[in-house]
């Protein structure tokens, strides 16, 4: 867990519903690119899954631990939920809802039960805006799903680019916190001001270029997502 280790804040993690109905950190639809198998994630079944190596692809030289069999099997996010529970310290995670998929509907069923057997689909009482757990999607959908399912946890609505429909600082229904992508906020750095007067937070992704960090902390934003954690933290004055 390298991003604890590097003083991240918060885990983020794409999940989709395998066929026997387990939840899994997988970000493809299809398992070709990142594994040595083939198929659809929603098609197979865990032990499908766990049979495959989804580590050799990567740089054995920047990741030498991908070469460990503890490191290429598939990762669900119960085994998730329980490395960061040991953690020793308190880190937040951002679950990401992936659509399409044939298991519509179900994801959001089986991701609230997780959570709630985990004791996570709520905020704690004495710090409600403090909640371990939020959730992401670029689904307006699926976060309404989730909003009915679970109404204290704290839903991103993911975006691309800025639709007339929330150009204002609307949000879909179901959908507490604005999620806009860097792009977004290089070309429209006007966005934040106007989701914040909607009385939004901001989550912005993907921030891994110095002068992006720059921006987001000039912009006010409320949450940096990266893929470099120790690097942003180290430039933002943060000890690891």
């Amino acid at each position: 867990m390298k991003a604890i280790e590097d003083g991240a804040d918060a885990l983020e993690c794409d999940v989709r519903l395998t066929a026997d109905g387990h939840l899994v950190c997988v970000h493809d639809r299809r398992v070709n690119r990142t594994s040595n198998g083939r198929g659809a994630v929603s098609a197979l079944e865990l032990a499908d899954l766990a049979a495959l190596d989804f580590g050799s692809w990567k740089d054995s030289e920047e990741s030498p631990d991908w070469r460990d069999p503890e490191f290429t099997s598939v990762l669900t996010l119960e085994r998730l939920l329980e490395l960061v529970a040991d953690a020793g310290r308190p880190v937040q995670l951002a679950i990401e809802t992936k659509h399409p998929t044939c298991w519509a509907g179900q994801v959001e069923e089986r991701l609230v039960q997780l959570l709630r057997r985990f004791g996570l689909d709520a905020p704690p009482a004495h710090a409600p805006e403090e909640s371990p757990v939020r959730i992401m999607s670029f689904s307006a959908r699926s976060l309404h799903r989730i909003a009915s399912a679970a109404p204290q946890l704290p839903t991103v609505y993911l975006m691309q680019f800025v639709s007339p429909r929330v150009r204002d600082g609307r949000l879909p229904a179901g959908a507490q916190i604005a999620g806009p992508g860097i792009r977004i906020v290089r070309n429209q750095p006007g966005y934040i001001a106007r989701l914040h007067r909607a009385g939004r937070r901001v989550h912005v992704w993907t921030v891994n270029e110095p002068e992006d960090v720059d921006l987001c902390v000039r912009l006010g934003v409320d949450a940096i997502i990266t893929n470099r954690p120790k690097q942003v933290l180290t430039q933002l004055g943060r000890t690891v």
